[in-house]
């Protein structure tokens, strides 16, 4: 006779399979408000870029919150030549692209759409943007050398639209791409009483502001500097404005730095605004590897050179003329300065100016305004130094307030 086992029962407890829980898939409601909400928020994030964009170029004293630094700020994306494509902002194409897929998105809830169709079309244009991310990451990191953070907010939204709806064709329109594009675009075709005026107002809108949108990035400059006083200190450094100023600025620049052509142009206004009151200073500190001992990549290549064809220009009694053609050219083509064209441009000899470029004092010159810059803790243009204190980036206005509330007043 068998003896009963008295561990049986644990064992076929422990045997016996745990009951699955079926996972319930989210409902078609829960995709369609995510995308609805990525592509809301890529839009604002447009917008956001967009008014950074144009305040970046045309407000003085404008510093965005993500400005952190060299590597991750975008200020500089803002200020580099790629921001901008086919005559508009990049974030205004951003603006654009959103508020396209936004109408698409919203065909895709028309209760005839069925969850089935406008995702196979959703999901190319999303496709689009996210190609387009990886375009502008890499002119980002090989170009620029310094990343967007808002930017970067919206490549990650354009890569989970991608993903939100691929997950959405799975579940909820299982056919072949093909065939689903065609059908997607028959929908539209048949749903025209509402897609036309939809997409012709978004085609309007679009040629309106490619044809009308301000160039304001082209900064111009306000006037020369060639009807304001100039003179050159005891220590050898030019100036322009005041001859006895009630503020003397010193500033640090490079040719090629897009923040120091701005605030050039602005003290100029200021300058002519206010005369008699203030006196700018020039000195050098070129971001450039070839002079600039903190600089160990090549970055403004050329801004030493053109440095050099300034000091040239001041021991002439040409400084102004030429300080205000560098920064001119600076912002149209600083890769191909023409010595003939600088030499016609403010008077001078252009055997002279090439010589300039070999001429060992103006080094010696140029490399003590550096070696003072660094001795001052200064690092990045501009730079300006007021009463003993640097102030580096752009200038607060508490420093020129009292001047023009002065002036106001006069």
């Amino acid at each position: 006779m068998a003896l009963n086992n008295p561990l049986n029962g644990v064992v076929n407890i422990f045997a016996a399979p745990f009951p699955q829980k079926q996972v319930q898939p989210l409902p078609y409601g829960a995709y369609f408000g995510g995308v609805l909400v990525l592509c809301t928020a890529g839009l604002l994030l447009s917008v956001y870029l967009a008014v950074s964009h144009y305040r970046v170029h045309t407000d003085a004293g404008f510093q965005s919150f993500c400005a952190l630094s060299k590597n991750i700020n975008c200020d500089t994306v803002s200020q580099s030549p790629f921001s901008v494509w086919w005559g508009l902002p990049l974030a205004v194409w951003g603006v654009a692209a959103y508020a396209f897929m936004l109408i698409l998105v919203l065909f895709s809830g028309a209760p005839s759409a069925g969850r089935r169709r406008m995702w196979t079309i959703n999901l190319a244009a999303a496709f689009g943007c996210s190609l387009a991310s990886v375009v502008f990451a890499g002119i980002s990191a090989l170009k620029i050398g310094s990343y967007c953070i808002m930017c970067i907010a919206t490549y990650a939204i354009n890569f989970f639209l991608v993903f939100l709806i691929w997950i959405i064709r799975r579940r909820f329109q299982a056919e072949a791409l093909l065939n689903a594009f065609a059908r997607d675009l028959r929908f539209l075709w048949t749903n025209r009483r509402w897609s036309g005026p939809a997409f012709t107002l978004f085609g309007t809108g679009l040629m309106l502001t490619a044809v009308y949108f301000p160039a304001y990035w082209n900064i111009q400059p306000p006037g020369t500097s060639a009807h304001i006083k100039t003179g050159v200190t005891n220590d050898g450094h030019p100036w322009i404005g005041a001859e006895n100023p009630e503020l003397e600025i010193v500033e640090f620049t490079d040719y090629q730095c897009f923040q120091c052509r701005k605030m050039h142009y602005y003290l100029l206004q200021v300058l002519a605004r206010y005369p008699g009151k203030i006196r700018l200073v020039h000195r050098h500190f070129p971001v450039d590897h070839e002079f600039n001992p903190i600089v160990s990549k090549p970055f403004h290549v050329g801004s030493g050179r053109m440095a050099l064809l300034a000091i040239h220009a001041a021991y002439h009694g040409k400084f102004a003329e030429m300080n205000d053609w560098l920064f001119f050219k600076a912002s149209t083509d600083s890769a191909s300065i023409q010595l003939a064209e600088g030499a016609a441009a403010i008077g001078m000899d252009a055997k002279q100016l090439s010589v300039a470029l070999q001429h060992e004092p103006y080094r010696w010159h140029l490399m003590k305004d550096i070696r003072d810059g660094l001795k001052l803790g200064i690092v990045g243009t501009p730079s300006y130094l007021i009463n003993g204190r640097v102030y580096q980036g752009n200038l607060p206005a508490e420093v020129l307030k009292p001047l023009m509330e002065a002036g106001a007043s006069d």
